[in-house]
């Protein structure tokens, strides 16, 4: 293959370009001469192969091509026929890229009966009986027996911290943005526990939108226990007040007569 690769003048190039007819009659026996349509091109393989492509009339394969690889192993040898498949072509309708069935679930698609389990290897959990630098976990590490068997890594909270500080309850949500106040300073905030404290809470007012969820301490809305109520008057009021509520009757004369 080298000392070929090294002498190759073109001529075998040449040859596996030439050989359209051979390549037809390859895809023909293998489809039939009624699926197999015009030559529309080319391309090499490497040194001594190259695939010429002819139009599919195939029904259902719109858009599809016969591809068939030709071989030649040197000048003065015989081309032969490596393989002739379907292949789709730019504007052929095919499947989709293969997606594996535990990546096809996206957060929101669990209902009720579900059922869906973690990897062995999830980089999101480590084992219970692991030390790690989270306090919260410490105490569960330390349970009594076992503990539970798996708790959240560091990988896993950098994870779930950065998926909630985007998402609804964060401190770029238009609530958050239109909020007087945030919620690090409601009397509604319940702190996590662990490195989660410092930027996260659960909401504890049932009125506010973000009742019993997870929320940013940035986030914020309009149920915020220290917003307080305008009680004064948003219309100027002059200093010089009117009370026409009392009217004052003055008699009329009547005329003289003229």
């Amino acid at each position: 293959m080298t000392l070929l690769l090294t002498l190759d003048d073109g001529s075998v190039q040449r040859a596996l370009a030439d050989a359209v007819e051979f390549a037809r009659e390859a895809a023909v026996a293998e489809a039939g001469a009624e699926q197999v349509g015009a030559h529309t091109g080319v391309h090499s393989e490497d040194a001594v192969s190259a695939t010429h492509l002819f139009e599919a009339a195939v029904p259902g394969y719109r858009g599809w091509c016969w591809s068939v690889t030709v071989a030649l192993a040197g000048p003065g040898l015989p081309i032969t026929v490596s393989e002739v498949v379907l292949t789709p072509g730019r504007e052929a309708l095919v499947a989709p890229k293969w997606v594996p069935w535990e990546r096809r679930v996206r957060p929101g698609d669990l209902g009720v009966g579900d059922i869906f389990p973690t990897d062995d290897d999830d980089p999101r959990l480590v084992p219970g009986y692991l030390l790690s630098d989270d306090p919260a976990v410490e105490e569960v590490a330390h349970e009594v027996g076992l503990g539970r068997v798996h708790v959240l890594s560091r990988y896993g909270r950098q994870e779930a911290a950065t998926r909630w500080r985007g998402g609804e309850f964060g401190p770029r949500s238009d609530m958050a943005r239109s909020a007087p106040f945030a919620c690090g300073t409601c009397g509604f905030y319940l702190p996590l526990a662990g490195s989660m404290r410092a930027a996260f809470g659960v909401c504890g007012n049932e009125i506010a939108p973000a009742d019993g969820r997870v929320v940013n301490v940035e986030y914020g809305c309009g149920a915020h226990s220290e917003i307080e109520v305008e009680t004064t008057s948003s219309v100027p009021v002059a200093e010089l007040v009117y009370d026409d509520s009392q009217l004052d009757m003055e008699p009329v004369s009547e005329p003289a007569d003229s």
